[in-house]
């Protein structure tokens, strides 16, 4: 310990100017910035004593709303992974015009401000709305359902698909390709063996992005989702209306489990990317 902090204060082997005073100012900025807010948030409930925080575990309202959000943030990243697959072929190796106006409209759920998403996905899904009309006559409701939450959640969580899965695809050989073809490889083959397998890491990581993301997500889902107790109410809903009672640490112990669950699948991600990439690193 006591070599390693002396070797941080000699600079190690950096040749960069004001090494130790850069990393000095980005560790105090981390610590000031994030994990003091993320120590008191994880202290935040157990404040009042240990009995309010498990009055707080039995909430069957917190765990309803834990269960949508968890479910929704899954099922919308489910989707997205082969249209944002999809969507990265055609930006790709697609030569169709206006590919660049639909490389930034990628982007645009990143841009806006989510509760202008919301608004939208609410004005066009809505029983009146020109898509939701003529889904409705058929017996499909989008807005002010679960499947309106998990709309919403595509929708944020797309970008994140399409731009992990892009660059990799990009530096895949064509080589490969005809090399399959020439071996006799079908066109499915060459898609499932040739073009999918190098992608699963990148999947995965999409995936794992893309669901923490959801888990989080507010403003684009509260004006479709009809918030509904017990059966389209979100999690991230139901801390403010807890702190609107006064309530915080019912809405503390409610964002801590929404960071633990993030923090946890994108740890359980990293792992399952890393065990899938030693095959692609070896050959």
């Amino acid at each position: 310990m006591k070599k390693a902090f002396a070797l941080f204060w000699q600079g190690g082997d950096s040749t960069l100017p004001g090494y130790r005073l850069s990393l000095t100012v980005t560790l105090v900025w981390t610590g000031f910035f994030i994990i003091l807010p993320l120590f008191a948030l994880a202290l935040r409930p157990w404040q009042n004593g240990f009995g309010m925080v498990l009055n707080e575990l039995h909430d069957t309202r917190m765990f309803a709303a834990l269960w949508t959000s968890f479910s929704s943030a899954v099922a919308a990243a489910l989707l997205n992974i082969p249209l944002g697959w999809f969507l990265a072929w055609m930006l790709v190796r697609g030569h169709l015009p206006g590919r660049k106006m639909a490389d930034a409209l990628i982007d645009l759920p990143l841009a806006i401000p989510t509760a202008v998403s919301g608004i939208t996905l609410a004005t066009l899904y809505s029983p009146r709305g020109w898509l939701g009309a003529p889904l409705s006559k058929i017996g499909i409701d989008v807005a002010y359902t679960r499947t309106g939450i998990v709309l919403a959640l595509m929708f944020v969580g797309l970008p994140f698909m399409v731009r992990t899965i892009e660059p990799v695809l990009k530096n895949l050989p064509h080589e490969l390709e005809e090399a399959a073809r020439l071996l006799g490889a079908r066109p499915r083959q060459v898609i499932g063996r040739v073009l999918l397998a190098p992608l699963i890491p990148t999947v995965i990581t999409g995936f794992g992005l893309a669901f923490a993301r959801g888990m989080g997500e507010y403003g684009s889902v509260i004006f479709i989702a009809g918030n509904q107790p017990f059966k389209s109410e979100i999690a991230p809903l139901l801390i403010v209306v807890r702190l609107q009672e006064f309530d915080y640490s019912g809405a503390t112990a409610i964002a801590l489990i929404l960071l633990l669950i993030s923090f946890l699948s994108l740890i359980f991600v990293g792992a399952v990317r890393k065990k899938l990439s030693v095959w692609t690193s070896a050959s």
